[in-house]
């Protein structure tokens, strides 16, 4: 890994542990909070919306900052964001900092996939950006279960304190790391950045990122309660469980990069929606049994996240072909996207787990699946390994 490909990795770290480790906190923060279960999980809806709303427009009104001085900044507010959330004195005050850091989150992503994939080697764009996320996917295995139990035995509010310390020690890793000149398509104008909403070409790419990968929040918000609930485990061992989720999150990530690089976009995403599709809808029916839900969520975790690195270097791939002034500004989108999937379906979990009751939450992610799977059918695909050029 290159010093700024590891800078990139790190900083996906921190935000992926802000991200997640809440998952894990719902009921505790409930409690302390005096909310319900379903208002807890807003917090992660919020985060998501915050995410959808700042990742497009703030990237685009950015388009012209220097790379490196914009990620460092971005990850100053993020730090910020995770301040005000472990020092909030009420859930209005909480959900505040969230929205705080998803915005920070969201253009970080935005600028930072481009960014990896233009400093690639030729044909290894989509590992480039697996290798990236790969830091977030780290964080389901480190810091999502570490924050957790340091959450259940010091309080809610410590983890978040903690990935504050991170974010700000990641800033100064980004500056020193990051090159100075970092070569990006030079920008259009606002309109002309925005009008990638309007590209075929790029919308299908954008549906696969909303129900596809979105989709599997109806359950993930809701793990936590559906395996101290249904499965019967200890709260103690949840931390375990996501440590295990964490693991196959690292496989499958970049496994999709590899995937993406031989396959091209269209063949890689319906080889990962189809082992989608079919591992949410086996759950209802694994989850009252240890083995057997241990075994279905692993599986599930590997084709969920190595959806990331095939549609976000599918995004920057085609947005290089249809709009080369505006791929951070796509590449934003696509991450609003996989927000907005992440909001919507985090909230539909929460009305199933209110109504019907939990074990229906895998089929509202599987029905999405099988949406993301149509939508797939109409990918132009990116060839097995096509070099995408931001140097322009």
């Amino acid at each position: 890994m290159s010093p700024a490909s590891v800078a990139l990795a790190v900083a996906a770290f921190a935000i992926g542990t802000a991200e997640f480790v809440v998952i894990g906190l719902v009921p505790e923060i409930a409690r302390d909070l005096v909310v319900t279960i379903p208002q807890a999980g807003l917090l992660v809806t919020g985060y998501a919306l915050a995410v959808t709303v700042g990742a497009p427009t703030v990237t685009a009104l950015a388009a012209r900052l220097p790379r490196r001085g914009l990620a460092v900044g971005l990850m100053s507010l993020f730090t910020l964001g995770n301040l005000l959330g472990g020092a909030a004195p009420s859930y209005e005050v909480l959900l505040l900092g969230r929205i705080v850091t998803g915005v920070a989150h969201g253009v970080f992503f935005a600028v930072g996939a481009p960014i990896a994939m233009g400093l690639a080697d030729r044909g290894q764009g989509a590992r480039a950006v697996a290798t990236m996320f790969a830091g977030l996917t780290l964080a389901m295995v480190i810091g999502v279960p570490f924050g957790t139990t340091v959450g259940q035995s010091l309080g809610w509010r410590a983890p978040l304190l903690a990935v504050a310390v991170l974010g700000g020690l990641t800033a100064v890793l980004l500056r020193r790391l990051l090159p100075r000149d970092i070569p990006h398509a030079s920008p259009g104008s606002l309109q002309s950045q925005l009008a990638v909403l309007a590209k075929p070409r790029l919308l299908a790419l954008y549906v696969v990122a909303m129900a596809g990968y979105g989709g599997s929040f109806a359950v993930f918000t809701f793990l936590a309660p559906l395996l101290t609930e249904v499965t019967r485990v200890p709260p103690a061992a949840v931390s375990m469980a996501l440590a295990g989720i964490g693991a196959a999150a690292v496989v499958g990530n970049l496994g999709g990069g590899r995937l993406a690089d031989a396959l091209g976009t269209r063949r890689s995403l319906i080889v990962a929606l189809l082992g989608l599709v079919l591992t949410l809808a086996a759950l209802p029916f694994s989850a009252p049994h240890l083995l057997p839900v241990s075994v279905n969520l692993l599986l599930w975790s590997a084709f969920c996240f190595c959806l990331g690195p095939i549609v976000q270097s599918g995004v920057v791939a085609a947005a290089e072909e249809v709009a080369p002034g505006a791929v951070a500004t796509a590449s934003g989108v696509n991450i609003a996207a996989f927000n907005l999937g992440i909001a919507t379906f985090s909230a539909i979990g929460g009305l199933l787990v209110a109504g019907p009751g939990i074990l229906t939450t895998p089929w509202a992610g599987a029905v999405a699946g099988g949406a993301a799977l149509v939508a797939s059918l109409f990918v132009r695909s990116r060839q097995p390994g096509e070099h995408v050029d931001l140097h322009r």
